[in-house]
């Protein structure tokens, strides 16, 4: 039976999760997204998992707090170093400007498509990006990126002049959404005033957090400014590379 059921386990739907935004610092919850959906994929037995991709944006995209892309870079890096399959991409910080997040589910989903139909023997242009998950070639079949985010960036779909109808399309049919949504939150009925989101709304998978997180980098951010502590809201290697370096008007010689 065990068999059969790893058997069936290898024929299911390869997908992989991106999430995009600033990591302005990373916090906890940026990482238990990746966990969350994971656990619901693999328990409902829907798809395999093959991997987690972080993509902190351009220092062009210029929103209030957004820490230099090496820093962020960095402090994404610490925060991951106990996860054995989330991995940090800098193809976005190192893009010549500001990238669409359509493109960046394109380019990474592409990549890894190309890169598990090469031949075996012959690596692409190049080292490996370390983003790539581990053993992509033992199948053949493609893998689709999926957008994972959070409830505010689906309801940010509506905000005027913030989102291209084309580009929302393009992720939703192509890609697809994962949601982590909070208790009490209504995603289902901002999905129904939407004609788009309507229009592929099976390709939205909306999976609630029972275990809320309300912390946010913007809260960090603003503790900080204020000197007041953040010693359990962040990853402490993230929290001791915040005091030394001396970001967010944080000095080193305040309490964590």
């Amino acid at each position: 039976m065990s068999a059969f059921i790893e058997e069936t386990k290898c024929l299911l739907p390869r997908i992989a999760f991106l999430a995009c935004g600033c990591f302005s610092p990373p916090t906890p919850m940026h990482l238990r997204m990746f966990e969350i959906a994971r656990d619901h994929f693999e328990m409902n037995e829907m798809h395999k998992v093959v991997g987690g991709i972080i993509s902190p944006t351009h220092d062009s995209y210029g929103k209030k707090g957004l820490a230099p892309s090496a820093d962020r870079l960095a402090m994404v890096k610490l925060a991951l170093q106990s996860s054995t399959w989330i991995r940090l991409s800098d193809w976005e910080v190192n893009h010549p400007q500001w990238v669409r997040t359509r493109s960046v589910l394109q380019y990474h989903q592409n990549y890894m498509n190309n890169y598990v139909n090469s031949p075996g023997d012959k690596e692409q242009s190049g080292p490996l990006p370390g983003w790539l998950p581990y053993n992509l070639r033992e199948r053949k079949d493609p893998i689709q990126l999926r957008l994972l985010c959070g409830a505010d960036l689906l309801e940010s779909f509506a905000k005027p002049g913030l989102w291209a109808d084309e580009d929302i399309e393009d992720i939703v049919a192509n890609h697809g959404l994962v949601v982590i949504t909070r208790f009490g939150s209504n995603p289902e009925r901002f999905i129904f005033e939407s004609d788009i989101l309507t229009k592929y709304q099976r390709n939205i998978t909306l999976i609630t957090n029972w275990v809320p997180n309300e912390v946010s980098s913007s809260l960090v951010r603003r503790l900080l400014n204020r000197g007041q502590s953040v010693k359990y809201l962040l990853d402490d290697l993230v929290l001791e590379y915040i005091k030394r370096t001396g970001l967010y008007n944080m000095k080193s010689m305040q309490p964590a």
